[in-house]
């Protein structure tokens, strides 16, 4: 096969990284990506999972949720930890990554009566465990945010460095994308919303510039961005008023995917769905969801609900973030069911 066209000697865009995009065709290849410090196209490494499996302790026969399974990294961990007799039940509303993760797991041996894959949101899990006729489990994870694959893939509408389609929902078969949203949404909403989703310093100047606008591709977002913020303040430094992108970028994602809601929802419902003595183990990579894991899992300590919960946060190791730079602002709280 030809591999496909590009300008200079190396692909750029996502769709000519032909090499990263078949791992199995081309393991040495994805091999020095991963070697380099790098995320291959299309995949996602799992982040701190040492940590993960030494505070949610997998033993065999524990009934394992994963409740945003992505990858199937974490899940290919824990798998490994609770055979025999034990199930995990992998979870994610993403109906284009879903069943990829799926085939990789049943590809490394994993059957249905030890793994079961369902296109849910993790905001419903006690209906989708009753739905899977599992009574309670002993572990659950959540990891949170959005996935390598989703980032990468300029057709989500996730990422800036391509004009791609301003979508950045999670599941593109429900809600409004992202494009809609900000065209619906009022100049006051969003200098609101900035302030509390991403610590925007200038969220008026921005929410004035890009509120009720229609924006057609990611990159329109970000130069609309860029101005609003340069003329604000025009002696910014560059490095800023990228920052201010990226905090715009992440700022509407989780409003357009209901991202606190959805955490709140899961939260609320952790103490109903574990059994006595069960774990919790929560990834995060924001300050507001950091902030609502602490402090639910301080209360349900407070009340009796939880015997003990992490008292400050794990973070990657130097190493791992060396080796994996998108590990940098991940923190991993635990709680234990009483």
């Amino acid at each position: 096969m030809r591999r496909p066209r590009y300008a200079g000697r190396n692909p750029r865009a996502f769709h000519e990284k032909y090499k990263e995009l078949q791992p199995e065709r081309y393991a040495a290849d994805v091999a020095r990506v991963l070697e380099a410090g790098k995320t291959p196209a299309g995949m996602h490494r799992p982040i701190m999972v040492d940590e993960i499996l030494a505070a949610l302790a997998p033993r065999p026969a524990d009934v394992a949720v994963d409740c945003t399974l992505g990858f199937g990294g974490h899940a290919r961990a824990i798998l490994g930890r609770i055979v025999p007799g034990g199930r995990l039940l992998g979870l994610d509303q993403d109906p284009l990554e879903l069943p990829r993760a799926e085939a990789r797991l049943r590809e490394a041996g994993f059957g249905a009566e030890v793994f079961e894959a369902r296109r849910a949101n993790f905001a419903g899990l006690a209906p989708v465990l009753a739905a899977a006729s599992i009574d309670g489990a002993d572990l659950v994870l959540a990891d949170l945010g959005v996935s390598s694959m989703q980032i990468d893939n300029p057709a989500r509408g996730f990422t800036f460095k391509d004009a791609a389609p301003l979508d950045m929902r999670m599941n593109p078969t429900r809600g409004l994308p992202a494009s809609d949203w900000l065209a619906r949404t009022r100049a006051s909403e969003l200098t609101a919303l900035l302030t509390a989703n991403a610590d925007e310093p200038h969220a008026e100047a921005i929410a004035a510039r890009i509120a009720g606008q229609a924006f057609a591709t990611t990159r329109d977002l970000a130069d609309a961005v860029r101005a609003a913020v340069v003329a604000a303040r025009p002696r910014t430094a560059a490095e800023d008023v990228e920052r201010s992108v990226r905090r715009v970028f992440q700022a509407v994602r989780i409003e357009v995917n209901d991202e606190f809601g959805a955490l709140d929802a899961l939260l609320r419902a952790l103490p109903l769905v574990l059994r006595p003595g069960g774990r919790a183990a929560i990834l995060t990579f924001h300050s507001g969801e950091d902030r609502r894991v602490k402090k639910a899992f301080q209360a349900g300590e407070r009340d009796g609900v939880y015997a003990a919960v992490s008292g400050d946060v794990t973070r990657a190791s130097a190493a791992e973030v060396r080796a994996n730079p998108r590990a940098s602002s991940a923190k991993l709280r635990w709680a234990r069911r009483a």
